[in-house]
């Protein structure tokens, strides 16, 4: 898949996404989602604000702030006020924007968003199925060398991670398996498929998932 591709699966998903936060009522907006201390919606505006205010602003405020994480986090709340409409017409909008990253630059946004999407839909009870196809390209990304923004330093050295469904691995050491989805999550520190994955170094990452 070329970068065009991937470029085009990442607006795709944002629009996924923003149809499904029109679909939503004020209760599931509410939900808690696997971001620790945003609900839905908040997930949403944080998805408006990386496209809308342009990394430059995020960089900037990181350095005043003294702080990424409190940076990243003012900016999503500066739209969660909006409407639930609003915030999905936003994001359908500024679907087809990019913005840098640190390279590989589309395989990370493309893990962002697709992590995101989880984010939101599992603690919905909604099904996160997302494109194996899709999912690979996001691993080959969390599992590599510099995986910046998304994967907390050394979470995932020494693991092999091994995908039952699309029978792909990634990495050397002890193994994990499962369904690339679930490993996706686990991947970028969501403990929460935990349990759907097997194997000798789930104990190794719920240490350094809660560590």
């Amino acid at each position: 898949m070329d970068r065009d591709q991937i470029h085009a699966a990442i607006a795709q998903e944002r629009r996924n996404i923003a149809d499904l936060i029109d679909s939503l009522d004020d209760s599931q907006l509410a939900t808690e989602s696997l971001c620790t201390g945003w609900d839905v919606k908040t997930v949403g505006s944080h998805l408006v604000s990386g496209l809308a205010d342009g990394t430059t602003r995020a960089i900037l405020l990181s350095w005043r702030r003294m702080n990424q994480g409190k940076a990243v986090d003012e900016m999503a709340r500066r739209r969660v006020h909006w409407p639930a409409a609003k915030i999905a017409a936003s994001l359908r909008d500024l679907a087809d924007r990019q913005y840098w990253r640190p390279p590989p630059q589309p395989s990370g946004m493309l893990a962002e968003i697709l992590c995101h999407s989880g984010d939101i839909r599992i603690p919905l009870g909604l099904p996160f199925e997302p494109d194996p196809q899709l999912t690979v390209i996001a691993l080959d990304f969390l599992t590599g060398p510099v995986p910046i923004g998304l994967v907390k330093m050394g979470q995932n050295r020494g693991i092999r991670w091994h995908a039952t469904d699309v029978d792909r691995t990634w990495g050397k050491g002890l193994e994990i398996r499962g369904r690339s989805a679930d490993l996706l999550m686990a991947a970028v520190g969501r403990a929460v498929t935990l349990d759907a994955l097997d194997g000798p170094a789930l104990p190794l990452l719920r240490q350094r998932i809660s560590g």
